[in-house]
């Protein structure tokens, strides 16, 4: 996998129910979401318009019991995933699944970070890009959003694990900044942003899914069981965001186009 060390490569949900999970994700985001793959665990592809997205992997009643909990996660793409995991525990960060292959996948490995938030790092096998993340890609994740106790630490952290850097900054009075990042193969273009926790928030990586008009997706969010916990807001350069969970509770977020809220 060529993408450059540090990219975004791929999101994946964890849930309970894979059958319910498609029911509610694919008339909100425009997704099809597949059939098991082989290979004995229950994993779904995710696909976009234009092509995958990302995969949704059943939980076990064992992983359910050793405190796995239904999630979106995001890969890191890395050029070494055991030289990655040793920089992480160095800077303070922890092993939760290490390393390993999976056969015409990759190397794969779970940490969390310093703030214990939970990532995967991973090198594709596949000689392809992946595309997961794009930016305006319809169905893709837009935007990679990193709630955080400690926003410093955070940037200092993924700066120096995954050569993620600050290119600009939205103050937000007491909450400090919204710090814009770019990564790997973004080229200096912002692919997301870092700040810190707000009170009663969760820390933890947040995804954006681009979808073609925001309150067709609400509407489609309540009629599927989900919550709309905020929004829709416009943001600077005019897109309309919302937060949102789905019916086990996970959060997401959506993004639409200007002039669409």
């Amino acid at each position: 996998m060529p993408n450059a060390h540090g990219s975004f490569i791929w999101y994946e949900l964890m849930t309970a129910d894979t059958a319910a999970a498609k029911a509610f994700y694919d008339p909100v985001v425009g997704w099809d979401i597949g059939g098991p793959q082989p290979g004995g665990i229950d994993y779904r592809m995710i696909v976009a318009p234009d092509g995958m997205a990302g995969g949704v992997m059943g939980l076990t009643p064992d992983m359910i019991s050793q405190g796995a909990k239904p999630l979106w996660m995001g890969y890191f793409g890395v050029d070494n995933v055991d030289a990655t995991v040793d920089a992480v525990v160095k800077a303070g960060g922890q092993v939760h699944l290490p390393a390993f292959d999976a056969p015409n996948v990759g190397r794969i490995a779970m940490v969390s970070d310093p703030q214990g938030v939970p990532i995967y790092v991973m090198r594709g096998a596949s000689d392809e890009n992946s595309t997961a993340y794009a930016r305006h890609g319809v169905g893709h994740v837009s935007w990679n959003e990193l709630l955080t106790p400690d926003a410093d630490a955070a940037l200092a952290f993924y700066g120096a694990a995954f050569n993620v850097t600050k290119v600009g900054a939205m103050p937000m009075g007491e909450m400090g900044d919204y710090s814009f990042i770019a990564n790997g193969d973004s080229k200096g273009e912002a692919v997301g942003a870092v700040m810190k926790t707000p009170p009663q928030g969760h820390s933890g990586w947040g995804f954006y899914f681009r979808v073609p008009e925001i309150q067709a997706a609400i509407a489609q969010i309540r009629k599927g069981g989900g919550t709309v916990l905020q929004g829709p807001m416009e943001v600077p350069g005019g897109e309309w965001v919302i937060n949102a969970q789905d019916p086990e509770g996970v959060h997401f977020g959506l993004v639409a186009p200007a002039n669409n809220g």
